[in-house]
């Protein structure tokens, strides 16, 4: 005989399976976006590096500082307009983002040697792929560090900035620490904060504008993760 508290059990495990599901398709998105966002900056980055009459014209000229400056310039226009786009105007200037950021990353080609850029790149993808499972797994309040890694981001963004000028090594050797430090952090807590996002409420519409959000902010992670770690242990070309 079926009870009332038997049937109220049952429907609560019926719409925690919805959920679930939906959280998974959710983080999924989140993760495919990430993943063609890295696949296109590769590929853009790739093919100006191979092509001198591409690389010359940027990093053998004033423009380069273009190139280097435009993806912040880019963070500043989502963190501007990320309430007021629409799913698809997000979309088009995340893989515009990705293109742009290519641009800047070809250089990483001309000065490291291909064995030390693709062996930074697993070691990076098996350091984000740990944290961001501890992120999406742990019980942890992980938002009470949040504070201290955003303060520690932007000492960082400052610290580079400078350093594009004067050309500190030792400062740069700082930088790389604390930010393989920082980046770590920041991947298990925007994980969580994707997850504990997401809400079957919020419609298709702005679901999909927060799951390109969300794979903004690991794209980001992910590749100054990348770039902090080949600083510190890539090998230059002769």
């Amino acid at each position: 005989m079926n009870t009332p508290y038997a049937w109220q059990t049952a429907t609560t495990r019926a719409s925690g399976a919805i959920f679930d599901e939906g959280l998974r398709q959710h983080m999924l998105r989140v993760y495919n976006y990430m993943g063609i966002g890295l696949v296109l900056t590769g590929l853009v980055a790739f093919v100006v590096a191979s092509t001198p009459a591409l690389y010359v014209p940027i990093f053998q000229t004033p423009l380069k500082w273009v190139v280097m400056l435009a993806p912040l310039a880019f963070v500043f226009f989502f963190s501007f307009r990320m309430s007021t786009m629409t799913a698809a105007t997000a979309q088009m200037a995340f893989w515009a983002f990705c293109a742009v950021m290519g641009l800047s990353l070809a250089s990483v080609f001309l000065v490291f040697t291909g064995t030390s850029i693709a062996r930074t790149f697993f070691i990076t993808a098996a350091m984000f792929g740990a944290t961001s499972l501890f992120g999406y797994t742990t019980k942890r309040d992980l938002s009470k560090f949040g504070s201290f890694l955003i303060m520690g981001l932007i000492g960082i963004v400052i610290a580079s900035l400078v350093n594009l000028f004067i050309g500190s090594s030792a400062l740069q050797f700082a930088i790389s620490i604390i930010g393989v430090l920082v980046f770590t952090g920041l991947t298990a807590y925007d994980t969580q904060s994707i997850k504990e996002q997401y809400a079957e409420a919020h419609g298709h519409e702005t679901n999909t504008k927060m799951a390109v959000f969300g794979a903004l902010s690991l794209y980001l992670n992910f590749v100054n993760l990348f770039q902090l770690l080949l600083s510190l242990t890539g090998q230059r070309e002769e």
